[in-house]
């Protein structure tokens, strides 16, 4: 497959190379952007590792789609461990970030490195993402210090909707645009590796890149980022109410819909299909009324033999 029919701006990844922070920097550096999917098992990943995607968000996202849970902030801390561990077994070589999950790192520095610390041991992840703004630069330099590779995510916090009563976009003023583009600098200096925004014009999205240095990944936040997220669900067709920023490339929803209904069609018919197993020659006239062979009763050690 080319490079150009895989999404991948010109750049073609090598399949038997690791994805690493050095990869996604190099990229940025010469203007090639990279993918993302937010995936949540071991065989989609193995699908879209191939596919040549180069980093895979084990994201708490997997609260709605997965769990069908209603909000991201219900994401249980154990599930998203586990969940992250499955899409690195299945794509080993790609870049694989675990999304903590609201209250792993909110509560208290301890625990947040404790949790972080699972996730990328317990977790097999590559990097940890935490929602955030410059207040959480003292979280973000304690956890770098500490060899924890960091994506700041910033703009929409949909882990904070509760703030404005439900998922908005961000940065649409100039007063709040600066805000963002102050946590970019601040998460930065603190030492995030990488940078995620959510939901803003494309003028912030240039804003940022012109104040930083760290790879910058968007996910409705215009095309000047060097790297691109959504929902794999989103992506592909599967979700009913996607968000606006997120456009398909494939319908298989009514797709899986279609596939359970001919299912439950050729149940009803009779028709299974498939390649039917069949007994060792001689083994079906054994089953036959009246040759089977009696069934062999064993006695315990503890019964008594009879006495005839």
């Amino acid at each position: 497959m080319s490079a150009s029919s895989n999404g991948l701006n010109g750049a073609t990844r090598d399949a038997n190379a690791p994805v690493t922070i050095r990869t996604l920097r190099a990229m940025a550096s010469r203007g090639e952007t990279f993918a993302c999917l937010a995936a949540y098992d071991a065989t989609t990943a193995r699908w879209l590792e191939r596919a040549g995607v180069h980093v895979l968000l084990a994201g708490d996202s997997a609260a709605e789609v997965i769990l069908g849970l209603p909000r991201t902030v219900h994401m249980p801390l154990e599930v998203s461990i586990a969940l992250t561990a499955a899409v690195k077994r299945g794509a080993p070589r790609t870049h694989v970030m675990a999304d903590m999950p609201f209250m792993s790192y909110q509560a208290s520095p301890d625990d947040a490195m404790t949790n972080c610390g699972r996730f990328l041991t317990e977790g097999l992840a590559d990097s940890v993402k935490i929602e955030a703004d410059a207040s959480y630069a003292p979280l973000v330099d304690r956890m770098t210090r500490a060899g924890i590779p960091v994506c700041a995510h910033i703009g929409s916090r949909p882990q904070t909707a509760a703030l404005t009563g439900g998922y908005t976009s961000a940065g649409r003023t100039a007063d709040e645009a600066r805000r963002i583009v102050d946590d970019a600098v601040a998460l930065e200096q603190a030492g995030a590796l990488l940078l995620l925004v959510e939901a803003v014009p494309d003028e912030v999205s240039r804003a940022i890149i012109t104040r930083t240095t760290a790879p910058l990944i968007g996910i409705g936040a215009g095309p000047a980022c060097h790297g691109q997220i959504l929902v794999v669900h989103d992506l592909l067709g599967m979700t009913d109410h996607p968000p606006r920023f997120a456009e398909p490339v494939a319908s298989l929803g009514p797709a899986i819909e279609q596939a359970g209904r001919d299912w439950v069609r050729r149940v009803r018919e009779g028709s299974i299909g498939g390649v039917r197993y069949t007994m060792r020659e001689g083994e079906a006239e054994r089953l036959s009324p009246g040759q089977a062979a009696p069934p062999q009763r064993i006695r315990s050690d503890s019964e008594p033999e009879s006495v005839s």
